[in-house]
């Protein structure tokens, strides 16, 4: 039988049961990394060419790696893009073949879902994943058997090995080049509701009864369907007093008795299981109602130091490498606007992209080995009962404190948890975490504040002042999670599906695609956001009516530390400047002049800025040069008084005014990445700025 020259392979499975292990070991790098349609579910495709058994030719094979699932009936955006893909033929993912991926060494969960999928009569491959931890276990799977009893070819793989990818791929020309599928229904679904069945079938052109019944029961969620049939639908459920949950139960229930039957006949398995027996006896620790938090806490603290400590080398060489680069260029071209465009607003833009590179690594790389061990179920169990009160996750927990090194990456790390709403209310209060780029600010407006030598009890007052401003970011991230808890709306259920898979090595191969995918989403997409804004920003600062730059370049001619002057002046009259200014009756009752509201603009580009922005304006030259900057802001005087200007009412409200606002375009360029559009990255920049001004008023008028 002829094949055709390009083929769709879906790859479904559990979660933990190898899907993406065996996804990367077929298709390498030869990926695509998207949203799906309409969400902000990532699907990844990937290609490769998979030779013909009779001849030499080669077919383009199309993977799609679909969210993993429990079962077909969706409960979650991730389960629902699965059920579209396999039960609506129309869907543009649909598939030719179905490879059902399954975890050997605890296969009745995954046969629920299996016997699902293989219902459906499409092409169906079972691939049972995981045979070495079936031989360690001690467990005897009779596949003939199995493939007798479910009319698929069953193909035994070791997908962190590769070993069986071969079989596995002429299993796959074979079922297309056949077309063949199962000829029994695991589960009779008409005898449950033949007449709803029959009418679907003739409404939506199926020749499955299972594809009917899921269509039953979600008609609602097929984009594809018209309007017409679905009214038709609607109809025929009505008719019939089709009720959907009570109906899917009715099927599950059926199906596992089923499984049951189908178990007793194929597998065997020992009295006791080594690897069972030790994933228990490490649990006996790291879920112990006391010695498993500490583990948790010290697990949570290494991945800390990693992300912030670890990250500090590589972070300062990538730093050092584009200012050498940006001085060269600098150098290299002609002076004039080109030069500065390309050096202080392209090469700035990239540099502060790709500076968050080893942040970004560094933390998904401590995920991917966490869920690839098994860990991260554990994480998340420990957690969740004490986030579940304030809205959020136990998978919150690392994004949030991660946030503390930096939003970016932390913000990127939400994808772990299913549930829509608790995923995004962990996006909006992940950027109050007190990241690394408060500190420089931070910094400064302490030691200006609190002498180095001030001490309460036996404690550094200035240290101390520093963890509560991390203090304060935890709470108001916490106290937000509760309040939009009950201001957000959902029609996902909160409960969270716990699952204990047993303890594994990791595969390396999937970690560092991960670290790769994870990178290359960062620089591509939101990279194009930032550098645009970079540029934006470049343009404001450095342009503004030509009659006034040119008078301030006469004014300070063969001056002494001229350079210095025309470029504080010309910042003042700016087109940012004019922005300052325009603002300054805003931000006075902050305590703020039109100078501060300068570096509010220019820091929105990453809010460590703000220190090179004052020291520029208050005409430093050394930007890195944190000792001359304080001094120099020291000795600021108000103009109608003469009296110091950063008093400690002024630093107290600015360094609150950095601790709640969304200073950072990037954490805003990968919010809006993250959640498909515009909608909660304005939402967030509204609320964290008003969050920002109330406070820096309040701390302002109480202390001045």
């Amino acid at each position: 039988m002829e094949i055709q020259t390009k083929i769709k392979v879906a790859l479904i499975g559990n979660p933990n049961s190898g899907k993406t292990t065996l996804f990367n070991a077929i298709t390498g790098l030869n990926q695509k990394i998207a949203n799906f349609p309409g969400v902000t579910v990532e699907k990844k495709v990937g290609v490769c060419q998979i030779s013909q058994l009779k001849s030499k030719n080669k077919v383009q094979s199309e993977f799609i790696d679909l969210p993993g699932t429990y079962s077909l009936h969706p409960k979650s955006p991730e389960e629902d893009i699965t059920f579209q893909v396999l039960c609506d033929t129309t869907n543009e993912h649909h598939s030719d073949v179905n490879i059902i991926v399954v975890d050997a060494s605890n296969i009745k969960r995954s046969l629920c879902l299996a016997t699902q999928v293989i219902d459906l009569k499409k092409p169906c491959i079972m691939a049972l994943n995981m045979m070495d931890l079936v031989k360690l276990d001690g467990i005897k799977i009779d596949i003939g058997e199995l493939e007798k009893q479910l009319d698929i070819k069953v193909i035994p793989i070791n997908a962190r090995k590769k070993i069986g990818i071969g079989n596995l791929k002429h299993a796959i020309i074979e079922a297309a080049s056949s077309k063949s599928t199962s000829t029994n229904d695991f589960i009779e679904v008409e005898s449950i509701c033949k007449e709803v069945i029959q009418s679907i079938q003739d409404i939506c052109h199926t020749t499955s009864s299972y594809n009917a019944f899921q269509i039953a029961c979600n008609y609602n969620s097929i984009r594809q369907l018209s309007q017409p049939q679905k009214n038709k639908i609607f109809d025929v459920i009505r008719t019939n007093n089709f009720i959907p949950k009570r109906l899917q139960a009715t099927e599950t229930i059926r199906r596992y008795k089923a499984i049951d039957k189908l178990i007793t006949k194929t597998v065997q398995f020992p009295e006791k299981s080594k690897n069972t027996l030790f994933t228990k006896q490490i649990d006996n620790i790291l879920t112990h109602s006391f010695f498993g938090i500490v583990f948790f806490l010290a697990v949570l603290f290494v991945i800390f130091q990693a992300v912030f400590s670890w990250s500090e080398y590589p972070m300062e060489l990538i730093d050092n490498c584009f200012a050498l680069f940006s001085v060269w260029v600098s150098e290299s071209l002609p002076e004039g606007a080109l030069n500065s465009l390309i050096v202080d607003g392209v090469i700035a833009g990239l540099g502060g992209i790709i500076i968050f590179i080893p942040q970004i690594a560094i933390l998904f790389a401590f995920i991917a080995v966490l869920e690839d061990t098994g860990y991260m179920s554990r994480v998340s169990f420990i957690a969740d009962k004490f986030m579940k009160g304030f809205g959020l996750s136990g998978r919150s927990i690392i994004p949030l404190l991660s946030g503390a090194a930096c939003a970016i990456p932390a913000v990127m790390s939400t994808r772990t948890i299913p549930n829509w709403k608790e995923r995004i209310i962990t996006i909006m209060v992940v950027p109050l975490m007190s990241c690394a780029a408060r500190i420089p600010v931070y910094t400064l407006l302490i030691s200006m504040m609190i002498p180095s030598d001030e001490k309460w009890l036996i404690f550094n007052l200035q240290g101390l002042t520093m963890m509560g401003f991390y203090l304060i970011g935890f709470l108001s991230a916490i106290v937000l999670a509760w309040v939009m808890k009950h201001l957000l709306k959902s029609k996902t259920k909160g409960f969270y599906v716990m699952e204990m898979p047993t303890y594994k090595m990791p595969d390396w191969k999937t970690v560092g695609l991960t670290i790769f995918e994870k990178v290359k989403v960062f620089l591509v997409d939101a990279g194009k956001i930032i550098v645009a804004i970079s540029i934006m920003l470049w343009v404001l600062s450095s342009y503004g009516p030509n009659e006034t730059f040119d008078q301030i370049e006469k004014k300070y001619q063969n001056t002494e530390q001229a350079e210095v002057k025309i470029a504080s002046e010309k910042l003042e009259a700016s087109y940012a400047g004019m922005i300052g200014k325009s603002i300054e009756p805003v931000i006075r009752p902050l305590g703020f002049d039109w100078k501060i509201g300068i570096s509010l603009v220019t820091s929105f580009a990453a809010r460590e800025v703000f220190v090179g922005t004052m020291s520029t304006i208050y005409s430093v030259g050394d930007a890195d040069n944190t000792k001359s900057i304080k001094e120099k802001l020291m000795s600021a005087k108000r103009a109608n008084t003469g009296e110091p200007f950063f008093t400690p009412a002024v630093a107290l409200s600015l360094m609150l005014f950095y601790a709640f606002a969304m200073q950072c375009m990037s954490t805003l360029a990968i919010v809006f990445r993250e959640t498909n559009g515009w909608k909660w990255p304005i939402i967030q920049f509204v609320l964290m700025s008003s969050m920002a001004y109330f406070a820096s008023f309040l701390c302002y008028q109480l202390l001045s």
